[in-house]
């Protein structure tokens, strides 16, 4: 799981993706990416859209919908309006992970809004060993 918080010149991504090639076996990439674009803001776009895609294309990630598409950040600003810059990408065609929840009603409390995913543990049974050191032993 990667969760990123990214700065207005995108340090994090540019991180991601000088460090991709050693990052195996991602399940879920979420958080702020600061990044407003068409694809989940109508009307805008970014030049670090591509490069976002660019890495989760190389995670073998997607971009998940959201159960409820709504803003994810709410200015309190009046000039600024609210936008979606929390995202979620998961594996495709992942049946446990598909979607995600925003919890708008949060909205009031924080200027970012939470976003979560279920996901499904399967009980198995996993061997183990316990080993015990003892006190003051030359181990």
């Amino acid at each position: 799981m990667i969760n990123i918080y990214s700065d207005t010149t995108q340090t994090a991504l540019k991180y991601l993706k000088d460090t991709e090639a050693n990052i195996h076996n991602v399940l879920i990439m979420a958080g702020n990416f600061g990044i407003i674009d068409s694809s989940w803001n109508l009307f805008f776009h970014s030049i670090h859209s591509n490069l976002l895609m660019d890495i989760s294309d190389s995670l073998d990630l997607s971009l998940s919908i959201s159960t409820n598409q709504v803003s994810t950040r709410y200015s309190d600003d009046v000039q600024n309006s609210n936008s979606v810059v929390n995202l979620m990408f998961f594996r495709p065609n992942s049946l446990e992970l598909n979607n995600h929840t925003i919890y708008s009603d949060f909205c009031y409390l924080f200027d970012h809004i939470p976003l979560t995913v279920d996901i499904f543990i399967i009980k198995e049974f996993v061997p183990k060993k316990q080993h015990t050191i003892i006190k003051n032993s030359g181990e």
